[in-house]
């Protein structure tokens, strides 16, 4: 049995819901102790609960997490299981979709997906209404074919200046208020300051829970590098500093040389270590996440994770070689965890 220690690194939520899917993609009973012992509330939160019962592959599914604990990084959690262990499924959501320290629903579908496709994973993701914090309640819906086997490494390349910004202001429940369109508004001054120029979409929603807010921006290069930046709204979060904030943050992405932003960085690494080669990125800076991420590659598939600079290097352990198989109709089932510490 594997033992971990959740303290170690970033100590939080990710070292238990990638080593469930770890443990559920190899078949090797894990330990974890002192679960997200860093973080201000620790132990398991309902989220980390969803992301252990849905470590298991092949099928339809519905997983409500029941509080805005953010449903995109459970969807992020049973992407490998689903894809690797069994002929693939689709999964319904529930929770938060928009929140501080949580990927957004955009990033996951207009940056990690499309990394995944050109390495072979063509999963796709749908907001079916946006969920915010306290209220929760979102929806997405996410359907994972049968990976490629092997996946690709990705190496993907940038040159100097993007030859596409765009992004997407949502507001839920506040047209009256014109939050998408300030936030739109101030991005784009702060775009223009550095002579880049940005189509944005401004989205109203009346089907969320509650009100609430989101903003993204996306920089696309030559070579297939995308980068993204984003916000959610918040209780006296002004519009217009969510958007000067997010088109700031794209800006340094930019400057920084990336060719994959800093929250991609880590979420990337478990298929890049699933992936039949060395992929290889530039990264603005490395991160704890990321580097609970190599980590866990590392103990879990014996993939070589290394950072050097900003140049961040995954040597993949083919997942051919890993027993990944779909388990027989008559075999028992292989919990996840065995035991929480």
């Amino acid at each position: 049995m594997m033992d971990i220690d959740g303290s170690a690194h970033s100590g939080g939520g990710s070292i238990v819901r990638q080593a469930a899917a770890y443990a559920a993609l190899t078949g090797r009973p894990v330990r974890i102790r002192n679960a997200r012992a860093r973080r201000r509330h620790p132990g398991l939160r309902p989220q980390h609960v969803q992301a252990l019962q849905a470590a298991e592959p092949a099928g339809r599914y519905t997983w409500d997490i029941g509080t805005a604990g953010s449903a995109t990084m459970l969807a992020l959690s049973v992407l490998p299981v689903l894809a690797f262990r069994g002929p693939g499924a689709e999964a319904e959501i529930r929770g938060g979709l928009f929140q501080d320290f949580a990927p957004s629903v955009f990033h996951l579908q207009h940056v990690i997906m499309p990394m995944l496709a050109q390495m072979g994973l063509a999963a796709r993701i749908e907001m079916i209404r946006p969920g915010y914090v306290p209220a929760g309640q979102g929806v997405i819906r996410l359907a994972v074919p049968p990976a490629a086997r092997p996946l690709r490494p990705l190496t993907p390349r940038r040159g100097q200046v993007p030859a596409r910004v765009w992004g997407i202001a949502l507001a839920s429940h506040l047209e009256d208020r014109h939050v998408a369109a300030r936030m739109a508004a101030a991005a784009r001054t702060v775009l223009d300051a550095a002579g880049i120029s940005a189509q944005i979409e401004e989205r109203s929603d009346v089907t969320a829970a509650q009100a609430g807010a989101a903003f993204a921006l996306f920089a696309d290069f030559i070579g297939g590098t995308r980068l993204g930046a984003d916000r959610a709204g918040a209780p006296h979060r002004l519009a217009e500093r969510i958007g000067a904030r997010v088109a700031r943050q794209l800006l340094a992405e930019i400057g920084s040389g990336a060719t994959i932003d800093r929250h991609a960085s880590d979420q990337i690494i478990p298929f890049a270590a699933l992936a039949d080669g060395t992929s290889t990125f530039q990264v603005p800076f490395i991160t704890e996440h990321t580097q609970t991420a190599g980590w866990l590659a590392s103990l879990f598939l014996r993939a070589e994770v290394r950072a050097t600079g900003q140049a961040l290097t995954v040597h993949g352990q083919d997942a051919r070689d890993l027993r990944l198989g779909s388990r027989g109709e008559g075999d028992p089932p292989t919990p996840a965890l065995s035991r929480l510490g």
